[in-house]
């Protein structure tokens, strides 16, 4: 009898089975939205793009980029939880994703909600200043925070976001007292500080390089274990006096809970084709980002060690939404 059943159950879930399996033989069809929960021009943009034009090329479907920024991601964040799980809405998720369940009450699960399909890359932090702050170096800077306590402003995509993080890390670090200004996204905060009207950002490498390059902004010191090959005349943070310090953002694509799994696969090897193109290699190597190989269930089990790593930040740091 148990035999019986068994052939049954499996007699049931065949016609299943191979409908998912004819549906990602048929899919895409049909353009591809790709969710960016931040405005346009932060380290997300930035990212999304690169990947959106390049993946376009090999699924043979336009990816395009949809921004739908707010409450630190939240609000893209939840359009994706809610878009049919048919393969045609996807998402970019960042360091953001891993820390907003440690500061909000948030609309979706964020370990129920979500298939993960692909890592994509990593990049340091970078500590940059606008020129007429007088600094050059990270030891300058910590002097004059002592020296001037709480009058300089370091400013942010918002709060919980990776440049937040990097900022509060630093002060906790370094011990010093600057302060934090949130803006609604990288976009809108890197242009403020490349005004001159806030000095000081910890922003993610990939956004800054081209301002630093300008001569815009001044590095003092990347965030990552080793100096970046993107700016190897500027010391880590770490190097720099601040020692341990260490902050590195990544990026990765998500898709709604329930999309079929021929259909991540499909997406996870096309992905994977994209991040070895020259192209896709030669920006990320320009901009200090690094593309990244995992399976998208190590993905899966990444994201969940990074919730409970930058919760933990949160709540030691006493970081709370507003």
């Amino acid at each position: 009898m148990l035999k019986l059943f068994s052939r049954l159950a499996v007699a049931a879930l065949m016609p299943v089975a191979l409908a998912a399996a004819a549906l990602a033989d048929d899919y895409p069809n049909k353009p591809i939205r790709l969710i960016v929960p931040f405005p346009p021009s932060g380290s997300n943009d930035v990212v999304g793009r690169l990947i959106a034009k390049t993946l376009s090329e090999k699924i043979g479907q336009q990816v395009f980029v949809d921004n739908r920024g707010g409450a630190g991601s939240v609000i893209g964040t939840d359009a994706l939880s809610k878009a049919p799980p048919d393969g045609y809405t996807i998402g970019i998720a960042s360091i953001a994703f891993a820390v907003n369940p440690a500061l909000h009450k948030l609309p979706y699960d964020p370990f129920k909600s979500f298939e993960p399909v692909s890592i994509l890359a990593t990049g340091p932090n970078v500590l940059v200043v606008h020129p007429s702050l007088g600094v050059t170096s990270v030891a300058e800077l910590i002097a004059l925070a002592k020296k001037e306590p709480g009058r300089l402003n370091y400013a942010s995509a918002g709060i919980g976001s990776f440049q937040h993080l990097g900022g509060e890390l630093f002060k906790l670090d370094a011990k010093v007292d600057i302060v934090h200004v949130p803006y609604k996204g990288g976009g809108p905060a890197m242009q403020d500080v490349i005004a001159g009207h806030v000095k000081i950002m910890f922003s993610s490498l990939i956004q800054t390089g081209p301002f630093i390059k300008s001569g815009q902004l001044g590095a003092l010191g990347t965030g990552g274990k080793t100096r970046s090959p993107a700016l190897p005349d500027v010391p880590t943070i770490a190097e720099a006096g601040v020692a341990d310090y260490e902050a590195n953002n990544w990026w990765g694509i998500l898709a709604p809970a329930g999309t079929p799994k021929p259909i991540i696969d499909k997406l996870y090897r096309n992905i994977q084709l994209a991040l070895q193109s020259p192209d896709i290699l030669e920006a990320f190597a320009r901009e200090g980002a690094a593309p990244v190989s995992m399976s998208s269930a190590e993905f899966a089990d990444f994201i969940k060690s990074e919730i409970v790593k930058w919760g933990r930040v949160v709540r030691e740091g006493g970081i709370t939404a507003q």
